[in-house]
């Protein structure tokens, strides 16, 4: 019986949740290797917010002090009426989460948080071995004619075999594809536009440069469409999401270039401040046609299994897809790394037993929160907000539920504490 160190895991795509896989299974003492389709690593200019369960995964992984680096902590949660800004609630978000889940709730711009993640992959003094890591490998298929020894082929032929193949190649997986897995992709009706604001350009204007003031974590509801935004890079940009009925080719296209003024005409109507902001957007702005999977506990075929969107892409209402594919990540390396190469099917078993249900439930409660979001002003809405007034979740799942405790069983980390100061 040969050692679990012995034995050698192939990750199709280099973005967070492929990342935070590899760290995960180097510092189990798993050989990895990472397949990633673009020409260069890195991600997208967007910010990402990671809750405490995502955060706790993170600085269980010895990134506390890059973390802290790079990121921008939000005073608070700040809900506001669509029409006049009206404020339907503001209650502590930043000193009250680390108390309350010991636990950070921050945000960072993707790509500073997907250097932090690669930089520890590839750090030659970090524990275990070094993840090796090739661009310009998009994976197209599986050879499994040895069904033990999976093997991707990227698009010019090559061939990289190992022990156990993760698909973490995203909402198009590939390796999903490749598995023969049932097309669980549903189109929402909407898209978002996604937009980084120099915080320069917020600080000149009156209207807006109340934002700098004091970093908060703001979504505006409204009928049909809903805004969030939030400081990153301590203020060098405010990250903006607006989600609106979808305007996009779909057939042709899930993604195009996107101007200020499609986003100040995206929200007719709607408060001064709003139009003030969004006329700032420069020339990165974007829209994305906003897909997700049905929930599907099928993640695994033999050696071959599914991390993130590939298995569980979520509409973003809950501010959770990165943060789930971290957990997946997590979970899924303590399952091999507790293993040697004849446990690898059980332990894949395992993986989908502990994560799909939760996952699942995320799943859901984000896709009822498009119509919880977005709902017409009247009973309902006013019925909404004075749910959201008291911040114990939105539509299915409580923050208690998802923010609390750890679903890894290593007694380090459900012991651990935050030792921030007071």
């Amino acid at each position: 019986m040969s050692s679990s160190q012995s034995y050698a895991v192939t990750i199709a795509g280099g973005g967070l949740g492929g990342l935070a896989a590899a760290l995960s299974l180097r510092q189990k003492g798993l050989r990895t290797t990472v397949l990633e389709q673009a020409p260069e690593l890195g991600e997208v200019g967007a910010g990402i917010q990671t809750a405490p369960n995502a955060s706790r995964i993170l600085i269980g992984l010895g990134l506390r002090t890059r973390l802290e680096e790079i990121k921008t902590e939000p005073l608070d949660q700040v809900r506001r009426r669509w029409e006049d800004g009206s404020i339907i609630a503001q209650l502590p978000l930043g000193e009250r989460v680390k108390r309350e889940y010991d636990a950070p709730y921050w945000h960072y711009h993707r790509a500073d948080l997907h250097r932090v993640l690669l930089d520890a992959c590839l750090d030659p003094d970090g524990p275990g071995p070094v993840v090796e890591v090739h661009t310009d490998a998009k994976v197209v298929g599986i050879d499994r004619t040895d069904p033990i020894r999976p093997v991707a082929i990227t698009a010019d032929g090559r061939g990289f075999a190992g022990d156990v193949l993760i698909g973490a190649d995203g909402i198009r997986s590939s390796v999903r594809d490749a598995m023969g897995l049932p097309d669980t992709l549903v189109f929402s009706g909407e898209m978002a536009y996604r937009a980084l604001i120099p915080g320069d350009k917020i600080a000149a204007d009156p209207a807006t440069r109340f934002l700098l003031d004091r970093f908060h974590s703001t979504i505006w509801y409204g009928p049909d469409r809903h805004l969030v935004h939030y400081m990153i890079r301590g203020g060098e940009y405010l990250n903006v999401v607006a989600i609106v009925p979808c305007t996009l080719d779909v057939d042709q296209s899930w993604t195009a270039p996107a101007t200020a003024d499609e986003l100040v005409d995206a929200f007719p109507g709607w408060d001064d401040r709003v139009a003030a902001m969004l006329s700032k957007a420069e020339g990165d702005a974007s829209k994305w046609a906003l897909y997700h999977r049905r929930r599907d506990p099928v993640w695994v075929d033999g050696h071959v299994t599914l991390l993130g969107d590939a298995c569980h892409a979520m509409l973003p209402y809950q501010a959770q897809g990165a943060s789930q594919a971290m957990e997946d990540a997590a979970v899924l390396a303590e399952e091999l790394g507790a293993v040697t190469a004849d446990g690898i099917a059980g332990a894949l078993t395992r993986y989908v037993s502990r994560r799909a249900k939760h996952a699942g439930m995320v799943q859901e409660a984000s896709l009822r929160n498009m119509t919880f979001y977005h709902l017409p002003d009247g009973p309902e809405q006013r019925e909404r907000d004075e749910k959201l007034k008291n911040f114990s979740g939105e539509s299915d799942v409580s923050y208690d539920w998802l923010w609390r405790g750890t679903p890894l069983n290593d007694p380090d980390l459900e012991a651990f504490s935050y030792p921030f100061v007071r």
